[in-house]
């Protein structure tokens, strides 16, 4: 069950970032939850880094969404992503 609410707000979260970053016509539902994923736990990693852990969901999920913006920012830079 923990995977698939992972996979539910990783989908939410890499399409709103994907929103954000001007990205959303390139991205499917497939991309959107692995840039979701794999950017929320970016995210949250230099989160830690930074010693800003994180605390209660709304920050959790601003990080994660903060963290998919960046990942959608290196893939554009490394041409995967491109501004429509």
């Amino acid at each position: 069950m923990g995977w698939i609410i992972t996979l539910i707000i990783g989908g939410i979260v890499g399409w709103l970032a994907s929103i954000i970053m001007k990205t959303n016509a390139q991205m499917g539902l497939i991309a959107n939850v692995l840039v979701g994923v794999v950017g929320s736990l970016l995210g949250s990693w230099i989160a830690g880094l930074l010693g800003i852990g994180p605390v209660g969901s709304i920050m959790g999920f601003l990080v994660a969404l903060a963290g998919a913006a960046l990942l959608i920012f290196i893939l554009g830079k490394l041409g995967i992503f491109k501004k429509s």
